[in-house]
């Protein structure tokens, strides 16, 4: 099992991103995957998930409104799109999955015992 999470930068305030993640090595097609980040001094959390096979979506509170999971299955890759970005929203984020957790809602709500290496988002001027 491995995810490999990309697409991080450099961008200003008010712009947009989209971050990847490739996952292999699952025998399910559609395994349940999140993305979480961890900014400078702070925890860990989610900012959304995506669950099995029906790709029900989760957002904690914080999170909802500008940002976007998604899923292309044919190239076993999650999306999540980030508009309208903030210097707050500077952070390493990873994507993540746990084989057993098939509910978007619980696998943000855990700590999933997969992860890809992370990607760098930062948003300054």
């Amino acid at each position: 099992v491995q995810l490999q999470a990309s697409g991080g930068g450099l961008v200003q305030p008010g712009g947009s991103l989209r971050l990847s993640c490739v996952a292999s090595g699952f025998t399910l097609n559609r395994p349940a995957i999140g993305w979480f980040r961890q900014a400078p001094g702070k925890g860990r959390e989610a900012v959304s998930c995506l669950s099995t096979n029906n790709d029900i979506t989760y957002y904690p509170d914080s999170m909802k409104g500008r940002f976007t999971i998604s899923r292309d299955a044919a190239k076993n890759t999650v999306y999540l799109q980030m508009d309208n970005l903030r210097p707050e929203d500077t952070a390493v984020y990873y994507c993540a999955t746990d084989l057993g957790q098939s509910i978007s809602y619980a696998l943000c709500h855990s700590r999933p015992p997969n992860w890809g290496q992370g990607t760098l988002v930062t948003v300054s001027s």
